[in-house]
């Protein structure tokens, strides 16, 4: 974990930009409590650490897809194993 002394605090335009999502996608996340910031005047403050853990954590607006590599007897067409 980092500590408080080198955790930088980013500006929501630098979290944007490190996040290379759109603002209102940024500022969703920020309503729904998905990334902690604070406003501060006009924008709003987040701690990288905290960037850090949303990426971690993952997304759940992103698409997860889970295949079974195993050919399936009744399939139309066989699925191959691009990682063996």
């Amino acid at each position: 974990m980092l500590s408080m002394r080198s955790d930088t605090v980013l500006t929501s335009d630098e979290a944007i930009q490190y996040l290379r999502i759109s603002k209102p996608t940024f500022l969703k996340y920020v309503r729904l409590g998905r990334i902690k910031a604070i406003k501060a005047g006009k924008g709003w403050r987040v701690l990288h650490s905290e960037l850090y853990r949303f990426l971690k954590e993952g997304s759940s607006d992103g698409v997860s897809i889970t295949v079974d590599l195993n050919e399936d007897e009744n399939a139309d067409y066989p699925i191959k194993n691009v990682f063996d």
